[in-house]
């Protein structure tokens, strides 16, 4: 299995990371936001304080990953919260492990670094692969509960 390399992402890096984003949207087929929402997007959250960007490789390769965490702090645990977003994967790297990395790099910056006391992120259920990894890495719909947790969603804007 090929190594991997996994880091947060500096803002001098942030061409890189909306390089990558850009990948992503246009891989889900949208057209929308523009390229240049994504670059100013980028460059506020890259500077800020509760944003980091990760990225990752093969090897010595050029950055092929991509994935973004956000940071709040959440009563419930007494501590920060992490939202991991937008984990995407090149498609020559893909099935390469470097999704797993990242999510495993991911989990250990929040932990340690930030201090989060939990990680939450969502997926689309017929996105089978990805659910497979984030199920393999203790992630879950089950709570203490009963039943499931949901991550649901209403847009505000406009376009709502």
């Amino acid at each position: 299995m090929s190594e991997h390399r996994v880091w947060v992402a500096s803002v001098a890096e942030a061409d890189e990371v909306t390089r990558l984003l850009i990948g992503f949207r246009n891989d889900l087929g949208y057209d929308w936001p523009s390229d240049q929402s994504f670059v100013d997007g980028v460059a506020k959250l890259i500077s800020g304080d509760s944003t980091d960007y990760l990225l990752g490789a093969i090897g010595e390769g050029p950055a092929a990953g991509v994935c973004q965490l956000r940071f709040r702090y959440g009563l419930w645990q007494a501590g920060n919260d992490c939202l991991l977003e937008d984990l995407f994967i090149e498609e020559p790297a893909r099935g390469s492990g470097l999704g797993r990395a990242m999510t495993e790099f991911a989990i250990q910056h929040a932990s340690t670094t930030r201090d989060s006391r939990r990680i939450e992120l969502d997926v689309n259920e017929e996105n089978k692969p990805a659910l497979k990894l984030y199920e393999s890495l203790g992630f879950g719909i089950k709570n203490s509960h009963g039943g499931r947790d949901l991550y649901l969603r209403r847009n505000l804007g406009a376009d709502a």
